[in-house]
């Protein structure tokens, strides 16, 4: 067997096929996971909790499986879930210490998961309520970034992304529904892609975030993402849940996306307080269209007609949050912060929140005509690289709100819209932190993009960069 830490970084599907190929057996890779959470966690605090006993039970199970030719696509691959999906058993507390009631069954996404062979090795932090742009929580602390520890992994998926990009777990749930799956990734050099909306069941749930979130996961590599849709997708019973693929997304990854027409552009909606993006994030946004240019496709710098809908983007996600602190059985145990997200969607009326959302067919049609003469949309993910630790520490909902959403102003209007789209690592900034774009398309296009994203990993590959914690 290759040592832990050489397999490490290796990614989800190459773990997959070392098991299968008798190259590393279950408990081994288990076992050196479970090492280098325990060496390397303290400092970062990726984990909520980690399930060593449980998890290397599970990998003993695998290995006899395994000799019997089990040929599940995950037997024996360690996994991490974000604390915001159920696992049986275990309290779901979304980053507080506000809930009580253990789940009574697995989430189904959780539960596709461990059909396919994962083993669940841990619960991933985040923010209280998966509100912030950074993962931090009185109770739980502060996660760091493995690239720099005075730097946020992001949010509210930073666990998740911390946890993959020091190579704890190969891969990681990541939600997103304003980027929280891409955000986290950005900050981390990882690769996220959040799915059409309904792509992925969020059941038990019916939606998440009125409508605004999806599930997916961080990854070293486009292929493990891909693998991980192919396994999590379909079950949805949203009202604008997509048809399920042609053909298996990982066979995406190997096909040529073709000459592309391409759009790019650094434009951000309008919003209360005009965004904050570096002319470090410009240029590299205009850097990777001509990168994308060199490789053939044909780039043109179009800004997206955005109109007003910062308004609607503003209402809707508000009063998402406003929702979600309601359900909370135990409000009292939620940080003053997070109680003030809430009265903030409160004061919205919700004649205001109906108003807007009946804007929304127009701003769809609006926005998305970008993609009537082009394929796909470049952009910044956010408007530098990760925010130091503890950014808004001691402000308000209201203060916090605004520097989010200027920091923060790119990912959320796919989340209203529904299209996919991912972020892409895309070299360093000055400081020495991942830089990264985001590639969006038309609905349902997640085989493009996938293919597209392949094209550009194999071009400018990115898994071999590791960070300092390493």
């Amino acid at each position: 067997m290759a040592g832990g830490d050489d397999i490490a970084f290796v990614g989800m599907a190459r773990q997959a096929e070392m098991v299968r190929d008798g190259e590393v057996s279950p408990t081994e890779l288990v076992g050196s996971t479970l090492e280098r959470i325990d060496r390397l966690d303290p400092e970062l605090n990726a984990f909520r909790k980690v399930f060593a006993d449980k998890a290397m039970l599970e990998a003993e199970q695998a290995e006899a499986r395994r000799s019997a030719g089990d040929k599940r696509p995950l037997l024996g691959v360690p996994i991490a879930i974000k604390d915001e999906i159920d696992v049986t058993g275990e309290i779901n507390l979304h980053g507080t210490d506000a809930f009580e009631v253990p789940a009574k069954a697995d989430a189904e996404v959780v539960r596709r998961l461990r059909e396919a062979g994962a083993i669940i090795v841990g619960l991933t932090l985040l923010p209280e309520l998966a509100i912030c742009g950074f993962t931090e929580s009185a109770t739980y602390g502060v996660t760091r970034n493995p690239w720099n520890r005075q730097r946020t992994p992001g949010g509210s998926s930073g666990g998740s992304a911390a946890a993959v990009a020091a190579g704890l777990v190969p891969i990681a749930s990541a939600g997103d529904g304003a980027g929280s799956i891409r955000i986290p990734a950005a900050c981390c050099g990882l690769f996220g892609i959040k799915a059409t909306r309904g792509r992925v069941s969020l059941a038990p749930k019916l939606e998440g975030w009125r409508g605004m979130a999806v599930e997916g996961c961080v990854s070293r590599s486009v292929l493990d993402s891909a693998l991980w849709l192919d396994i999590v997708s379909g079950g949805s019973t949203e009202a604008e849940a997509p048809a399920a693929p042609a053909k298996p997304f990982v066979e995406s990854v190997k096909d040529s996306p073709g000459k592309l027409r391409v759009a790019w552009s650094t434009a951000a909606p309008r919003a209360i307080l005009p965004a904050t993006v570096t002319d470090e994030v410009k240029q590299t946004t205009e850097d990777a269209a001509a990168f994308l240019a060199r490789l053939g496709h044909d780039v043109k710098q179009r800004d997206p007609d955005w109109g007003r809908v910062g308004d609607t983007l503003t209402a809707r996600f508000l009063k998402g949050v406003a929702e979600t602190v309601d359900e909370v059985p135990l409000p009292e145990r939620l940080e003053r912060r997070t109680r003030g997200f809430g009265k903030l969607g409160g004061l919205l009326p919700e004649s205001l929140y109906e108003k807007a959302m009946a804007n929304r067919p127009a701003e769809i049609a609006r926005i998305n005509s970008i993609f009537d003469d082009h394929d796909v949309l470049v952009m910044p993910v956010m408007g530098g690289t990760a925010l130091p630790v503890r950014r808004w520490q001691g402000r308000g909902a209201l203060a916090t709100v605004l520097g989010m959403s200027r920091f923060y102003p790119y990912c959320v209007p796919w989340n209203h819209l529904g299209n996919p789209a991912m972020s892409i690592p895309f070299g360093f900034g000055t400081d020495g932190m991942p830089l990264a774009i985001q590639i969006i398309g038309r609905k349902e296009s997640e085989p493009l993009l996938l293919s597209l994203a392949a094209q550009i990993e194999a071009e400018r590959p990115w898994a071999d960069q590791l960070p300092p914690i390493s």
